[in-house]
């Protein structure tokens, strides 16, 4: 998904290259990228609970829609240059975009946003520690607190847990973008890496629709979430972070990123009319709170190792 270090809308490790841009640029640059990734959890719920649209076609068109203005603007950056990316990264796309979209059927959402932050992060994690990774003190202390806030959220038996399905789902769609943002490590030009996984997704998300055929739902509110959620919050968005992201630090693009859920969790309030149940509240302090003490111990850790 990235360039060098980079993970795209979630928190992994990051570069730590300076920009000559403006700093004022920079804030509202990434500003605007963090509110296209917060748009994406608000788009798509909203499509699926206040529209007819299917999740399979709002999975279809999302990924269209992103394809096309990604090819775009590879074409007027590069020219005739071909775009990048690989298959097995345009699988780990796809099922990300399919479960995002299944899970948000029955999850609002700021639980969505939450979900899909914390298993991209475990996913990250986990990946280091598989490969030697040692966690000091405070990283395993928000470990534990991450996935304390994590029990707090899917303890079931309580009428506010949010259901099981669509919490696995998200899941799956945070761990598969956890690999999608691992394998696009170093792996060139994020633009057109992106472009061309996008473009890889589209046939098995054109699959997906022709074997759920029968579910076909479709009316111009729903065409018009996955349109924004595609060309917009998706393409635009990666497109937006990838200009700010060189003028940031590795500190400040991990802990600047922690903003999504919580943009996330206020549109939803805001725009769709979502409540925010105690519950909901005390488990994202704590997967979040988690999540900083983890990533930000890490960087600290590795800036002094490097």
């Amino acid at each position: 998904m990235a360039s060098g270090e980079v993970t795209g809308p979630a928190v992994g490790r990051l570069p730590g290259k300076h920009s000559p841009m403006s700093y004022a640029r920079i804030i509202v640059l990434t500003a605007l990228a963090m509110v296209a990734f917060a748009g994406n959890s608000l788009l798509c719920r909203a499509a699926l609970n206040n529209t007819t649209i299917d999740a399979a076609s709002f999975t279809s068109i999302r990924l269209i829609s992103g394809a096309v203005v990604l090819w775009l603007l590879v074409r007027l950056r590069f020219g005739p240059k071909a775009s990048a990316g690989n298959w097995r990264s345009g699988l780990a796309l796809f099922v990300y975009a399919a479960a995002f979209s299944f899970a948000y059927v029955s999850l609002p959402a700021a639980t969505g946003a939450l979900l899909i932050f914390g298993a991209v992060q475990a996913t990250m994690i986990s990946r280091g520690i598989w490969a030697g990774e040692r966690l000091g003190k405070l990283q395993l202390l928000g470990m534990v607190l991450a996935f304390a806030g994590l029990l707090v959220l899917l303890f079931p038996g309580v009428s506010s847990a949010p259901p099981l399905g669509g919490a696995l789902l998200m899941m799956v769609s945070g761990i598969s973008w956890g690999i999608y943002s691992l394998r696009g490590q170093s792996a060139g030009d994020p633009i057109r890496v992106t472009a061309g996984n996008f473009l890889r997704a589209v046939p098995m998300t054109a699959l997906l629709s022709l074997l759920m055929i029968r579910g076909l739902s479709l009316d111009a509110a729903g065409v018009i979430y996955a349109v924004a959620s595609g060309g917009l919050a998706s393409a635009i968005g990666y497109a937006i972070w990838y200009t700010a992201l060189p003028g940031l630090k590795a500190t400040q693009a991990a802990t600047v990123q922690l903003t999504v859920p919580v943009i996330a969790t206020l549109g939803g309030i805001a725009l769709l009319g979502e409540p925010v149940s105690l519950r909901l509240a005390l488990a994202s302090v704590a997967i979040l709170g988690g999540i900083a003490l983890t990533v930000l111990d890490r960087q600290r850790v590795n800036g002094q190792t490097s």
